[in-house]
């Protein structure tokens, strides 16, 4: 379960929960004085899978959750960003990479997860520096296809698209893909 905020972001107001009438018994905060909606809502996420010569760029977290365990390049959507910015941006912010999106491999969600994953399939730009370990990186790595099968990934999204970007299951010690 998640916390509710319990005051109105635009008013101060202590928030009451109420029902849409949807019949399914749940409620949404909402404030009596001013009439604001607190949608709980889960937070977008995007990402690059990002090829070169057939291998995929995986990042190996320096920040909780998954300290220690292999990603691809990704992160929270910001307010104005389109899903293919966010990801590029991302890409950047994390290990310098300057990247081009070539399509959609899929989009994620888990029950009881908070986060909606969309992952793009990228390349790398020729005016791009080579990838390195930016803050929130330990280091970095480029992984052929059958070196990806036992890699540590930290979620479950992103066995699920090295899966779409291999086109076969991807084996993770805590992720069946």
């Amino acid at each position: 379960m998640y916390a509710r905020p319990l005051y109105c972001s635009q008013c101060g107001t202590r928030l009451e929960e109420r029902s849409f009438g949807a019949g399914d018994g749940k409620t949404v905060p909402v404030c009596p004085a001013c009439g604001a909606v607190h949608w709980i809502d889960p937070k977008v996420a995007a990402g690059c899978l990002v090829v070169r010569d057939g291998r995929v760029l995986l990042l190996r977290r320096a920040i909780e959750p998954g300290y220690g365990q292999w990603v691809f390049p990704g992160g929270h959507v910001d307010r104005g960003e389109t899903l293919e910015e966010a990801a590029l941006r991302e890409t950047r912010e994390e290990c310098g990479a300057l990247a081009r999106i070539e399509g959609l491999l899929g989009v994620y969600s888990y029950p009881g997860r908070p986060v909606i994953v969309a992952a793009f399939r990228a390349t790398l730009l020729p005016e791009s520096p080579e990838p390195y370990a930016a803050d929130e990186t330990l280091e970095i790595g480029w992984f052929a296809p059958d070196e990806i099968d036992g890699v540590d990934l930290a979620f479950r999204s992103s066995a699920d698209a090295l899966s779409a970007l291999l086109g076969r299951p991807v084996r993770s010690p805590r992720h069946e893909g």
